[in-house]
């Protein structure tokens, strides 16, 4: 397989067209057609769907893996012989928009000093980060799952506090000497993949869903919250004063739910994956709750909310 073959495959997902991936290898779209035609012919199967914007066929997704993966080693041997440019080669990682609203911010201040590479983060839920590795889109992630992906490596990074708060407001409206109104409280979701309320209100034997906002923000979330327009459950790391001040109350003094992280990266002997993995767990250490090893059991919002 022709390495420039490879990084035409990988410029045009990561483009979206062929007219992009054109200007980024400096060729013309015809010769990127080329190659990636050529490729295919190489390995007798469709490689890229010719789309708007352009996406990788099963196939293509393992071929857009290996891409990756020579490019870095290629970038990381030629530094090491002195013959490397000095453009940032690309580290694209997967990250869940909770942590990267709170325990993971301090990996950005360390990325910030790394002249050899270009942090590409992409913002996914976490029940879907580690398809994002099968697809070789990212080299890493942090995800729910504890099976490592084929190729990869998996460790337990620790649990993030998820807590049920609400504006003080809203509680009283729906407070009574008989105890919350769980079924007529205004509820908030991220999207439409987020349950964490909804498990919450389930365990309160709610059978009818209560009205319910979505804001798909992790900041826009919580204001959302502080400003009365419904109940949500909010990361412990987010509410650093919003309980102190008062600006929002815990619906139940013991009620949250821990939600595991784990970092899956490429098993690839690469100083750039090596240092981002070891910045992302002094970063969990710091921050996040010790945890459990779990296995996967079934949808919660530790794969599908603000985890994206």
């Amino acid at each position: 397989m022709n390495l420039e073959h490879l990084k035409a495959l990988v410029a045009v997902v990561d483009e979206g067209t062929f007219e992009a991936a054109a200007d980024l290898l400096r060729v013309t779209p015809s010769a990127v057609s080329q190659r990636i035609k050529a490729l295919e012919t190489s390995v007798g199967q469709v490689l890229v769907r010719r789309r708007v914007p352009c996406t990788a066929t099963d196939a293509g997704a393992l071929l857009l893996r290996m891409g990756r993966q020579v490019q870095l080693l290629e970038a990381e041997t030629s530094a090491a012989l002195g013959t490397g440019s000095t453009l940032r080669a690309p580290l694209p990682v997967a990250v869940n928009a909770d942590s990267l609203a709170t325990w993971f911010l301090p990996v950005l201040h360390q990325a910030a000093g790394w002249e050899d590479s270009a942090l590409d983060l992409h913002v996914e839920d976490q029940g879907y980060s580690s398809q994002l590795l099968r697809d070789g889109a990212v080299m890493a992630a942090v995800t729910s799952d504890p099976v490592p992906v084929s190729g990869c490596r998996v460790e337990l990074l620790g649990s993030m506090r998820y807590i049920p708060v609400a504006a003080p407001g809203l509680r009283r409206r729906f407070s009574s000497p008989g105890g919350m109104d769980w079924a007529a409280m205004p509820v908030m979701k991220f999207n439409a993949k987020d349950t964490l309320q909804q498990q919450l209100l389930a365990a309160k034997s709610v059978q009818q869903a209560p009205p319910t906002h979505t804001v798909p923000s992790s900041q826009g979330f919580l204001a959302a919250v502080r400003a009365g327009l419904g109940w949500g459950m909010i990361p412990e790391l987010q509410l650093s004063g919003e309980l102190a001040d008062g600006a929002l109350v815990r619906l139940e003094e013991a009620a949250h739910q821990d939600v595991a992280l784990y970092w899956q990266a490429w098993s690839l002997d690469s100083n750039r994956l090596a240092r981002i993995g070891a910045a992302v767990r002094e970063a969990a250490i710091d921050q996040l709750r010790p945890g459990t090893r779990q296995e996967p059991s079934g949808p919660s919002r530790a794969g599908n909310r603000r985890q994206k």
